[in-house]
């Protein structure tokens, strides 16, 4: 029953331009299941062209070439690789062993690429090398062994996925006599058991176990043997690996584990190095979160969490002289605001940011440029001495009050005189203090007494803020948002807090922009180091295709490395980052007692997602290259 059949098979290379050289001519042949054949000829007879194009390894030629009735010609890239996976076994003279896998994964590296489970591949390799002799062996590396060890897990590797068709290319060319006798001898008893054993040799030796030799000369079938007519096996080789998968990432990324284990060092040197960009982003978001959040905790320190004071924007055709930046509030803003749902009360307020204002003291005049009225914002917390005022009495600011007295204490009760300009007028009038306040605002009137004072002297007074206290916490946000809509703004503290936080984010992103460029650098050095790999590899990536790999498959192993070294970046650099969070902590909080860095986790997930997609894309074009090498070529790399 014929398993090959070979009509008018012709093989030119290019040599140049204009001239080519024909490696086959015109080749008909015919091999039946089980036979073991013998290609015997000389170097550069043809006889390994014509294997590699059996192996589905070249395309490129003439003729035809049936394998089971299937026309190899017709097959795509797919199809030629599922062809190798599952029909094709080789076997080469240098026996082309994965150095840094021991010879158990050696074995198993073809069912690895059938994605068959790991129990199954581990148990099937096991009672295979057991059968070849080197269950003692199973464990040493290719460098440990003797060269007939070496192809003897060469045939087990074959033999693993269950091949109909082995192909061995001078299989014992590397070996001594005595070792040559006992792999022929596993090779008959191989073609026993129904696989067909095509071996590419020019030994007399090999073609002596041989039932049918063919001799090969300038690309010509020159003669042909027969030793023996009939071709008895019996099914010793259990056949269970049917309908085989693919390679998955998950398989990928144990394979690519695996393999950067072999250049550890390097391996860990390059995710240290990848990791300092990503660690120096962190870093700076997270210093910038930090400040934004102390900066907006003093705030609130500073605020009655159930309170919103806002006012309206000036528009730039619409000055007033009493707040520049807001308009005053007129009475139907404060009708308006009465009926906001949740609220508890509404208080008129009136803030001076830069005053024409002044406080006399023992005959001296000081500048204010801060007051406000009191309102539900003013925390008892801030208040360092002395109580709330009532009518014609202030709350003075802390260093205001070491002007009267350097114990602020003894400043209560003191009477000073306050005097407002507004219109050209002069106001005056005297205060007494009820209270030292370490607030930002200078001073705190009551609302009623700066009204009076300006209605007495015949001028207009109006609001230009006011303050909600609402009935829960749970409101405040959302009535905040709806407040917003109608057209008023938060107090000057939250605009400012805005603007702070603004630079704020400016700066950071920029540093942090500064630091992303040791991203690039690592980018660079890792496509560099995949580049270099896939060069050093080079044999291997051969070994993988002959064997059934895809392209698919050859660049998803390179792509899961470069994954795995921007997930160990990433790693890398998020614990740094997070040391040097925690240092700067434990520093800033000896001096004033804050934390100025916080890592959050939007941070990390960040720095974990840039340092996998960076190095992901920076691998693409390495494991590219990988998955476009031609087989034949990467075989014969050194």
């Amino acid at each position: 029953m014929s398993i090959l059949k070979i009509n008018k098979l012709t093989k030119f290379y290019k040599i140049s331009s204009s001239k080519k050289f024909k490696a086959l001519k015109e080749v008909n042949l015919e091999i039946d299941k089980g036979e073991i054949v013998a290609i015997l000829g000389e170097s550069g007879s043809g006889k390994s062209t014509l294997m590699n194009i059996i192996g589905g390894l070249d395309t490129d030629y003439s003729g035809e070439l049936l394998v089971n009735n299937k026309l190899l010609k017709n097959f795509n890239e797919k199809e030629l690789d599922k062809y190798r996976k599952d029909e094709i076994g080789f076997i080469f003279q240098s026996f082309n062993l994965i150095s840094h896998l021991n010879v158990l994964d050696n074995v198993t590296i073809a069912m690895t690429l059938s994605n068959v489970s790991k129990t199954k591949r581990i148990k099937k390799a096991i009672d295979i090398l057991e059968k070849l002799g080197l269950s003692d062996q199973m464990y040493k590396r290719p460098n440990q062994l003797s060269g007939g060890q070496k192809q003897r897990v060469a045939i087990a590797r074959a033999l693993v996925n269950n091949p109909k068709i082995i192909l061995a290319d001078e299989p014992t060319g590397s070996l001594d006599k005595e070792t040559s006798v006992q792999i022929l001898d596993i090779l008959r008893n191989i073609s026993k058991s129904g696989i067909t054993v095509i071996m590419v040799t020019h030994s007399d030796l090999v073609a002596s176990i041989c039932n049918r030799v063919i001799t090969i000369s300038d690309g010509e079938i020159i003669s042909e043997e027969i030793r023996s007519d009939s071709v008895q096996f019996n099914e010793e080789y259990d056949k269970d690996v049917k309908h085989k998968q693919n390679l998955n990432f998950i398989s990928a990324i144990k394979l690519a584990l695996n393999n950067m284990k072999k250049k550890l060092a390097r391996n860990i040197l390059i995710s240290i190095g990848a990791s300092i960009g990503i660690m120096s982003v962190i870093v700076m978001l997270s210093l910038g979160e930090g400040v934004k959040n102390y900066i907006k905790d003093i705030m609130n320190e500073n605020l009655n969490p159930l309170t919103i004071e806002l006012s309206k924007p000036i528009e730039r055709d619409d000055y007033r002289p009493f707040y520049e930046g807001v308009k005053t509030l007129e009475k139907e803003d404060i009708e308006q605001l009465s009926n906001i749902d949740n609220l508890h009360k509404i208080e008129k307020v009136f803030n001076s940011m830069m005053s024409n204002s002044r406080i006399n003291i023992d005959d001296k005049n000081y500048n204010i440029q801060m007051f406000s009225t009191i309102n539900n914002n003013f925390l008892l917390s801030d208040l360092l001495e002395g109580s709330l005022p009532k009518e014609d009495e202030i709350i003075l600011n802390v260093m205001l009050s070491d002007l009267i007295d350097e114990d602020y204490t003894k400043a209560i009760g003191k009477k000073i005189k306050v005097y407002f300009v507004e219109e050209s007028k002069m106001l005056e009038k005297e205060f007494t203090i009820s209270g030292i306040s370490e607030n930002s605002y200078q001073m705190y009137f009551n609302y009623e007494d700066l009204e009076s004072l300006y209605l007495n002297n015949g001028l207009e007074f109006k609001p230009n803020s006011v303050v909600l206290t609402m009935n829960s916490e749970d409101v405040v946000e959302e009535t905040k948002l709806k407040l917003k809509e109608m057209g008023y703004s938060p107090s000057i503290q939250e605009q400012m807090l805005g603007v702070f936080n603004e630079m704020l984010d400016v700066i950071t992103y920029v540093l942090a922009g500064i630091a992303a460029i040791s991203l690039f650098v690592s980018a660079i050095m890792i496509l560099v180091v995949l580049y270099i790999s896939v060069v050093e590899r080079t044999n291997e990536i051969g070994v993988l295709k002959a064997i059934g790999a895809r392209r698919k498959d050859i660049k998803r192993i390179f792509v899961s490395e470069a994954f795995l070294i921007g997930l160990f970046s990433g790693l890398i650099g998020l614990v740094l980052a997070t040391i040097i969070s925690v240092i700067a902590n434990s520093y800033t909080n000896n001096l004033f007692e804050a934390s100025v860095s916080k890592i959050t986790i939007q941070f990390v997930l960040f720095g974990m997602i840039i340092s996998v997609l960076l190095s992901v894309l920076s691998g693409l074009w390495p494991a590219s290259r990988a998955a476009k090498l031609d087989p034949i070529e990467s075989l014969r790399h050194e």
